[in-house]
């Protein structure tokens, strides 16, 4: 395996990762953004109240989001075992 294919192959890794955390990752900034203006405006000063709307939100997302996140995971996947099985040859 060239040094090319190895960064490229670290490259895709790196952006299939980023690709699969950021709608949970949008998901828990944009709710806790909700509540903590809320709270701010209601003048609650109880801040562990976030994490359950964060907790409820986020496996909503993952719900929602998991099959397109099964797909990207498999296609990575299956990508890097046919550039292991050429790499082999």
């Amino acid at each position: 395996m060239a040094t090319m294919e190895a960064l490229e192959l670290g490259r895709s890794a790196i952006t299939t990762g980023l690709m699969l955390v950021a709608p949970l990752l949008i998901t828990g900034l944009l709710t806790g953004l909700f509540v903590s203006v809320l709270l701010a405006a209601t003048q609650i000063q109880e801040f562990t109240l976030t994490f359950i709307p964060k907790i409820l939100m986020m496996a909503l997302a993952a719900l929602i989001c998991g099959p397109w996140m099964l797909r990207v995971v498999t296609t990575f996947t299956t990508n890097l075992l046919s550039r292991m099985a050429q790499a082999g040859n």
